[in-house]
C-alpha cells in the first residue's frame, strides 16, 4: 500500500492558478500609483474592511478546499474505520520534510495577512498557525478513514515542528531568523515514471522529490554582533535533498526509450549556499514589498556546495 503525499491531493489546476494570481497580484502592484500604495501596507490598528472579508475568504477557502478534496480525491477510493499507516521510510523522508516546509509557510503568510489587518503579531501568528495545522490535520484525517491510505503520525510530527518553528521565533524573536525555504529543478528520473513523478513541467515541480530542496535559510546579521555590519538580506543556508527515487521505498524496475532495463541509486544530498531574505529587501515600494514577501518562501539561486555519495560537488548557479 503506497501513500501519496499531501502535495499529490491539491489539483493541477488549482496550483496553475495561485501561481497566476500571484503573478497577476504583482503586475497590478507595480502599476498602482502612489496614493494607492496604502493598500499594501499593514494597518497599525484592527481594520475590519480588511480583517472581514479575509476571515470570509480564509473560510470559503477552507470549507471548498476540503470539500474539493474529498469530492475529487476521497470518494474514489473505498472507505474504513479511522487507523494509522506508517510511512516513515518513503521516499528517504523528503516528503516529512515537504510537510514540515508546507505548515511553516502557510503559518508564516497567513500571520502577514492577519497583521496586514491590524491584528498584533503575535496573535496574528497564532491564528496563522492555527490555520495552517488545521488544514494539513484534516488531510491526515481524510488519511485515516481511507482504506487507501492512512493517518500518518510521521507526517503530523513534521506539521507540528513546521508550525512550532514559525510560533517560537514569532513568540520568542518577534521576526524570522530561520526560515524555510524550496528550490526546484527538472530531474532526469520523471521520464521513468511520468504518472508517478508528473508528466509537465508543473506536475514535475510537485511530484518528484528527485528535483526538490528544502533549505534552512539562517539570516547571519541576527547571530552575530551590530558591529559587523553584515546586511539583514544575508543569508546562509542548509540544504537537504535526495535523488534516484522512482518509487516510494524501493525502486521498480523500468527500461529506457531502446527497451534497456535502468536502475538508479537512491541516496541523499546536503547543501551549503548563500541565499537572499526578500523579506528584508530595502525598498520605499509597498506593493513590491508585499510581492517580494509573498514568494519569499522561494531559496534564490546562488553557488552551492553539495555533499552526496561521499562527494563535493560545486555549483555556480543551484536551483
Amino acid at each position: 500500500m503506497r501513500r501519496k503525499s499531501i502535495k499529490y491531493f491539491i489539483p493541477e489546476a488549482v496550483l496553475k492558478k495561485l501561481f497566476c494570481g500571484i503573478a497577476l497580484i504583482y503586475l497590478f502592484s507595480i502599476g498602482c500609483n502612489a496614493q494607492n500604495n496604502s493598500f499594501f501596507i499593514p494597518s497599525s490598528t484592527i481594520n475590519n474592511g480588511r480583517l472581514i472579508p479575509l476571515i470570509a475568504g480564509e473560510g470559503a477557502f477552507y470549507a471548498g478546499s476540503m470539500t474539493g478534496l474529498y469530492m475529487l480525491w476521497y470518494k474514489k477510493y473505498p472507505h474504513s474505520s479511522f487507523h494509522f499507516f506508517n510511512d516513515d521510510r518513503e521516499w528517504q523522508q523528503m516528503d516529512k520534510v515537504g510537510h514540515c516546509f508546507t505548515a511553516y509557510t502557510i503559518s508564516r503568510l497567513t500571520a502577514a495577512l492577519y497583521q496586514w489587518s491590524g491584528i498584533k503579531p503575535l496573535p496574528a501568528a497564532a491564528y496563522g498557525t492555527s490555520l495552517g495545522m488545521a488544514f494539513q490535520t484534516n488531510i491526515e484525517v481524510f488519511d485515516g478513514f481511507s482504506s487507501q491510505w492512512g493517518f500518518s503520525a510521521g507526517d503530523m510530527i513534521a506539521n507540528t515542528a513546521g508550525a512550532s518553528i514559525f510560533l517560537s521565533q514569532a513568540a520568542g524573536w518577534g521576526d524570522q531568523h530561520v526560515m524555510l525555504k524550496l528550490s526546484f529543478h527538472p530531474s532526469k528520473y520523471s521520464q521513468y515514471r511520468p504518472d508517478e513523478l508528473g508528466q509537465s513541467a508543473f506536475q514535475q515541480m510537485i511530484k518528484d522529490y528527485n528535483g526538490q530542496t528544502y533549505w534552512v535559510s539562517i539570516a547571519i546579521a541576527a547571530f552575530l554582533p551590530k558591529s559587523a555590519k553584515i546586511p539583514g538580506w544575508a543569508c546562509l543556508d542548509f540544504g537537504y535533498g535526495a535523488e534516484g527515487m522512482i518509487g516510494a521505498v524501493t525502486n521498480p524496475a523500468v527500461s529506457d526509450s531502446g527497451g534497456h532495463q535502468v536502475s538508479f541509486d537512491r541516496y541523499r544530498n546536503y547543501f551549503v549556499s548563500l541565499d537572499v531574505n526578500l523579506t528584508k529587501i530595502p525598498t520605499n515600494s509597498a506593493p513590491l514589498r508585499a510581492f517580494l514577501g509573498a514568494i519569499s518562501f522561494i531559496k534564490v539561486p546562488f553557488p552551492t556546495l553539495e555533499y552526496s555519495r561521499k562527494k563535493f560537488r560545486f555549483y555556480w548557479l543551484y536551483f
